[in-house]
């Protein structure tokens, strides 16, 4: 049975910071490209940040040089740090793993992070 379990999401005054944290189990990370997405209310999913299996990050342009993705393999883990919160980054972060040669996709089940003073 394959579980992505996400922790680290709270509540955070404007300017602060969190790291998000998933771990995996069922699957062995190091083959899968690992994500995080958000869906703040009214809006879709959206993709945030993708780190490859083997270790190079992509950003979406909105958070780029505010958040830093980064991976674990022998913790089997994914990983999002978020620096200078803003209200608009409010939302439920979710993990994904993907291993696109076979075609096999997971997700968490999310963490909500709220940015309010």
């Amino acid at each position: 049975q394959v579980q992505l379990v996400e922790s680290g999401g709270g509540l955070v005054q404007p300017g602060g910071s969190l790291r998000l944290s998933c771990a995996a189990s069922g699957i062995i990370v190091s083959m899968y490209q690992l994500a995080w997405y958000r869906q703040a209310p009214g809006k879709q999913r959206e993709l945030v940040a993708t780190i490859s299996s083997r270790g190079y990050p992509s950003y979406t342009d909105s958070v780029k040089g505010q958040f830093t993705i980064s991976r674990d393999n022998a913790k089997n883990s994914v990983y999002l740090r978020m620096n200078s919160l803003k209200p608009e980054d409010t939302a439920v972060y979710y993990c994904k793993a993907d291993w696109v040669l076979m075609n096999y996709s997971y997700w968490g089940q999310g963490t909500q992070v709220t940015v309010s003073s």
